[in-house]
Parts: structure tokens; C-alpha cells; sequence
């Protein structure tokens, strides 16, 4: 067996009801000046109380709001306010490019790196990696981090005052998990990978179970399962298993829409689960399988009830042309893309027929656990 050598997941996780104030003597020993990074204005008073929290503990810190999504202007900009101001940490709290943005900016200045999701809407609280996107929000490449984060606090108090919505789509983007893994990994013989595939397969149950009722209250005894699966186990399902339990289509699919212009935003988790349903039309068209075809009306009917976008309306794009749309499918078919581990051979032209076949809304069926 060659040497794989990865981060797995990050040096210490506080995880519950106040979490944020039960890691503060951690914080005091991780750091004394860091630079508190987020972006949201709605999340802007929760930063503000973090920093005041952090000076009764004697921690001196730097608060900055990004411009925009993860990108290179931005990651610049607080790269050298960082080191102007001699930090020493960076404390990302926000959304997936938030925290993304705070732990490129540690890797790169090599300091320490606190994540603290305010939603649940991605694993990027817990992953060495990070997306790099344009100013206007258009994927541009993801990079590997030398290190998982040092601390990663997930707060339920305040994770579960973010809206629904980020709930929903961090379920479609880890559900994603067992989709995706299943085929990238179907030829491994790593046993790390192997059982890494296997916890996708049970987080993806335990969403369908459990998730429609976290989404309707965050008070409920499935929201902390929900949530923290989320955030946390899909994190933990890339880390075990590498690259081999991270993508296939859906998210290359994402990386291609992220092209396009769009007259309300969607999130992350809501285009990798169009990306989704997408693969799996794919897999049904290339395999003649009925596999894919139950899997996707599964999952037609989840993202429903959720209300994730099931077809090209529900994800608002704004006047785009057949030939832009083509563009998008060309890049996430690009020859460094993931969507190339697939068990068969894809072009631009299949993505694009299979994106046109979701013109309409789609059926619903009863939601049946199977193992595809």
C-alpha cells in the first residue's frame, strides 16, 4: 500500500449548547491577537459579542468583514492586515467561504486557525481544504491545506438561530457524500476509505429520517443529529477517506453553475444537489440500471420537502442562453476535473442534455432507503 498522508480533522472539536463561551480558555492558549473574519451583516452582532468575549479574557483581537465570496482579493487583503497587526490566529465565523477564507489565510501565514460555523450549511468548519471562488462568487479551484483546523467550536445555541434554508443545504451537500463516494471509491482497496463510504451510507439515512422534522424545528430531538451531521460527520467522512470520499459529479456540476449568473444566489448545498439529481440521471442513462432511477426520485422527494431546487426554474438563473448553460457544462467537464473519477466516460454535451431534462419539476415518490 502507497503512503497516504492527509489531515484527518482538526486538533480539538467543542461541540453543544455554549460552546462558545466553553472554549474561551482554550482560545487563551491558542492565541492572544487574532483576526476575526465573517462576512454576513446578519451575522455581524454575534462577531461583535465574540470579540468583547475575548477581551474580558484579555485577548486583544482584530475584527474584519469580507467583500466577498472566498477569493483571492479578499484573502489578500486579510493576509496582510494580519500580519500588519502581528496576529498570531484567525478566527473564521460564517458560512462554508467564510471559514474557508480563515483557513487558507492561517495556512498561508502559518498560525493558528479557529473555525466556528454559524450555520450548518457545510463541512468546511472541519476540512483542510478550501475553495477559491472569483469576486462574483464563480468557483475557480479548490486547494489542499497542509492542516485541519487547531480548534473548531460548533455552538447549537447559535447554530440553530440560522435560517432553514442553511440547514437544508448542508443536508444536500452531505447527503452528497454517499452518492459521490460510492462511485469514486467503488474500486478501493483501502480500508480507511472502504469504512468511510459506509459512514456516508449511514449519515445519508440518518438525514432521510431525520431531517425534514430538523427542518421544521430546530427545537426537536433530529435537529442536533441533523446538524452536527452536517457539519461534522461529512467532514469527517472526507477526512478518513481522502480525496476518494470527496466528489464525482455533483459537485464539478456545482463548480460549473457557479458560472452562471443567477437572479437569487443559491448556496452551495442547493447547486450540489441539482448536481446531484444530475449524476444520478447520468449514472441511469449510462448504466441501465434502475438503481439510479429509484435513488432519484428519493431524493427528488426530499429535496422537495425541503425545498431544494429539483429543476433549472427552481434555481433562479437569470436569462442565461443555451450557449452559456453549455459553457457552465464544459467547465465542470474540464480535463483536472473530479467528474472524470465517474466508472464511464462524460463530455459537456451529456451534462447539458442532462440538465435540460430538469426543465420541468419532476414527480415526487415516497422516500425508500435502499443502498445506492
Amino acid at each position: 500500500m502507497f503512503i497516504n498522508n492527509h489531515s484527518i480533522s482538526p486538533s480539538k472539536v467543542v461541540r453543544g449548547k455554549g460552546a462558545w463561551k466553553q472554549s474561551l480558555d482554550l482560545l487563551t492558549n491558542l492565541c492572544k491577537r487574532p483576526l476575526i473574519i465573517g462576512r454576513s451583516r446578519t451575522t455581524k452582532k454575534i462577531r461583535a459579542s465574540f470579540k468583547k468575549d475575548l477581551l474580558l479574557k484579555g485577548i486583544q483581537s482584530i475584527s474584519l468583514e469580507l467583500d466577498h465570496d472566498c477569493c483571492e482579493l479578499d484573502i489578500q487583503k486579510a493576509y496582510l492586515i494580519s500580519k500588519d497587526n502581528n496576529c498570531d490566529g484567525i478566527i473564521a465565523a460564517g458560512g462554508g467561504k467564510v471559514l474557508d477564507a480563515g483557513k487558507i489565510i492561517a495556512d498561508l501565514l502559518e498560525i493558528v486557525c479557529i473555525t466556528v460555523p454559524l450555520s450548518a450549511s457545510t463541512c468546511a468548519g472541519w476540512t483542510a481544504l478550501s475553495n477559491i471562488y472569483t469576486p462574483d462568487g464563480k468557483f475557480v479551484k479548490d486547494i489542499t491545506l497542509k492542516n485541519c483546523p487547531n480548534l473548531l467550536i460548533f455552538d447549537h445555541t447559535i447554530v440553530r438561530a440560522a435560517p432553514p434554508r442553511t440547514l437544508a443545504s448542508g443536508m444536500a451537500d452531505a447527503v452528497a457524500k454517499w452518492y459521490e463516494s460510492s462511485l469514486t471509491s467503488s474500486t478501493s482497496q483501502d480500508g480507511l476509505v472502504q469504512q468511510a463510504v459506509q459512514m456516508a451510507r449511514v449519515l445519508r439515512d440518518q438525514l432521510f429520517l431525520n431531517g425534514y422534522q430538523a427542518f421544521l424545528d430546530p427545537k426537536s430531538n433530529s435537529w442536533e443529529t441533523v446538524a452536527e451531521g452536517c457539519a461534522l460527520t461529512a467532514g469527517i467522512i472526507g477526512g478518513l477517506g481522502g480525496a476518494k470520499c470527496r466528489t464525482a459529479a455533483a459537485h464539478p456540476i456545482h463548480n460549473g453553475l457557479t458560472q452562471l449568473a443567477y437572479t437569487n444566489k443559491p448556496l452551495h448545498g442547493e447547486l450540489v444537489g441539482f448536481g446531484l439529481l444530475i449524476q444520478l440521471y447520468l449514472e441511469e442513462k449510462k448504466s441501465n440500471s434502475q438503481l439510479p432511477k429509484q435513488a432519484k426520485s428519493q431524493l427528488i422527494d426530499f429535496f422537495s420537502q425541503l425545498n431544494l431546487p429539483i429543476s433549472i426554474d427552481s434555481i433562479s438563473l437569470k436569462n442565461t442562453t443555451s450557449n452559456e448553460l453549455y459553457k457552465a457544462c464544459k467547465f465542470a467537464c474540464n480535463e483536472n476535473s473530479d467528474i472524470h473519477q465517474l466508472p464511464f466516460p462524460i463530455n459537456e454535451k451529456d451534462i447539458f442534455e442532462a440538465i435540460n431534462s430538469f426543465q420541468s419539476l419532476p414527480t415526487c415518490s415516497k422516500i425508500r432507503i435502499n443502498n445506492h
